[in-house]
């Protein structure tokens, strides 16, 4: 097997378990725990990571997604090597900056200042090459004079950007960096995606773990998605996102049960020009098709809004239908959304061909979509989010 170079990494048939079954907390739990387990022939184990392989080459930005518990967290703490594999191998080459939890690589009890010195000597630097980088370190942080005081006397989001700034100022050849960024405000997450857009531009190897799509297709070349353990897709960031999303994403929420008058969401897609990404203030496609249970004809509401929050705009069309499929394309012109994660929601309802009123769809959110593009603090002129919000859309219903 060839020399790995400065800031590789390569991960072959990696396996990791643990226990499924957690230590109880009084005698008499433990001692039903352990009748239980000899009973079962021994505890239970949940595999987190099978067969998972991953070959870094130096400089290489790499975005690990996948829902909660697929094992993305775990992989980076095998590569850190905070904790072991059961089978398979890990090696990398370098200086590791692990940013994993609020509190990695802090210690509560020292002062900021000493944490600075004290990662940095873990991470094989001299005192005056700490001393280089530490009015950088401490300004980036933006904790001025608290730079001092233990850090147990810190807010989440001061230990968020002490931590980060250590990791990311000390030029470590690999950089890992985990969800704790969400810790942090929009600023902050904005100054923390510029300051590793610049040390990966330096050469550093990113591993990067985000349910933030948005920042993970702005920041990564490569994306790699795990789910149920395993590798479903490794490839270009773009292409390993769409699949994500519309394999996980778009199923969990079309599966959502309905309460209205028989008609089904049977597909719904939100899509920039030609399949690509929504961009702030560019145009948007979506594509409809619902299953009606009968023919008439009546109002259809389209609104878009930031999680489960009211639509921030809804849009308007009557749609004649008749008891069966019907396709519905709508296109909206220069999208006025910050970059972030938003919703689709429809609402349906009119009469059907006997002139009795139906409710087929009560308001509800259908699918999910990433917009790609400023946040707010960096917006050009003209592309905002106002109440109520006027878009033009053209619609076409087959």
């Amino acid at each position: 097997m060839p020399t790995l170079p400065e800031g590789g990494i390569r991960v072959d048939n990696v396996w990791k378990r643990f226990r499924a079954d957690r230590a109880h907390p009084n005698l008499h739990d433990q001692v039903v725990g352990l009748t239980r387990r000899i009973r079962e022939s021994g505890p239970k184990w949940r595999w987190v990571l099978r067969d998972v392989n991953l070959h870094v080459e130096p400089g290489q930005t790499v975005a690990l997604i996948g829902l909660n518990g697929s094992g993305k967290s775990t992989l980076l703490k095998i590569i850190s090597q905070v904790t072991h594999q059961n089978a398979g191998s890990v090696e990398s080459r370098g200086r590791i900056g692990a940013l994993l939890e609020v509190r990695s690589g802090i210690h509560p009890d020292l002062s900021g200042r000493q944490n600075v010195y004290l990662y940095g000597a873990i991470l094989g630097l001299t005192r005056k090459e700490i001393a280089a980088r530490f009015d950088a370190i401490v300004d980036f942080a933006e904790i001025g004079d608290a730079i001092d005081r233990p850090v147990k006397f810190y807010s989440s989001g001061m230990q968020v950007r002490l931590g980060f700034s250590i990791a990311a100022f000390l030029e470590p050849s690999i950089l890992l960096v985990d969800e704790v960024l969400a810790v942090g405000d929009a600023g902050f997450q904005q100054k923390c995606l510029n300051r590793i857009n610049e040390v990966v531009q330096s050469g550093t190897t990113l591993l990067f773990v985000s349910h933030d799509l948005a920042a993970v297709h702005a920041t990564c070349d490569r994306a790699l998605w795990l789910a149920n353990s395993v590798v479903r897709a490794d490839g270009p960031t773009r292409d390993v996102l769409a699949l994500y999303r519309s394999a996980v994403e778009g199923d969990a929420a079309l599966s959502v049960v309905r309460d209205g008058d028989g008609a089904t969401v049977v597909k719904a897609i939100v899509e920039g020009p030609d399949g690509g990404q929504v961009v702030s203030g560019g145009d948007v496609h979506v594509t409809l098709v619902l299953r009606m249970p009968e023919a008439g004809w009546g109002p259809l509401y389209l609104g878009v809004s930031e999680g489960t929050a009211m639509p921030v705009f809804v849009l308007r069309q009557v749609v004649h239908y008749g008891a069966n499929e019907v396709r519905i394309h709508c296109t909206m012109r220069h999208l006025p959304l910050f970059r972030g994660r938003y919703s689709l929601w429809i609402n349906m309802r009119g009469r059907n061909s006997e002139g009795k009123k139906r409710r087929y769809l009560p308001w509800q959110p259908i699918t999910n979509f990433e917009v790609f593009g400023p946040l707010p603090t960096e917006a050009p002129g003209g592309v905002m989010v106002l109440s109520p919000v006027h878009v033009d859309a053209s619609w076409e219903i087959d």
